[in-house]
């Protein structure tokens, strides 16, 4: 298992979720991302996207205006 951090505090949606599809496109099953966005609506886009991606989202959480999800390649 291998863990990635995409740092997308810069972007606004759909920004930070082209970037982490991209990204999860490359990994093995079992593999992890964390990534670091800015645009508030990513909690519900990431959720989503979780959903209709079948992959796992481990963490979710808001600190100072950043958001970072831990997300396992299903």
């Amino acid at each position: 298992m291998a863990v990635y951090n995409i740092d997308a505090r810069e972007l606004q949606c759909p920004g930070p979720i082209v970037r982490l599809s991209s990204k999860v496109k490359e990994l093995d099953p079992g593999d992890i991302v964390t990534i670091e966005v800015g645009d508030l609506g990513f909690k519900q886009d990431i959720d989503a996207w979780c959903k209709k991606t079948r992959n796992e989202l481990i963490s979710l959480n808001e600190e100072d205006a950043i958001i970072v999800a831990k997300v396992r390649k299903s």
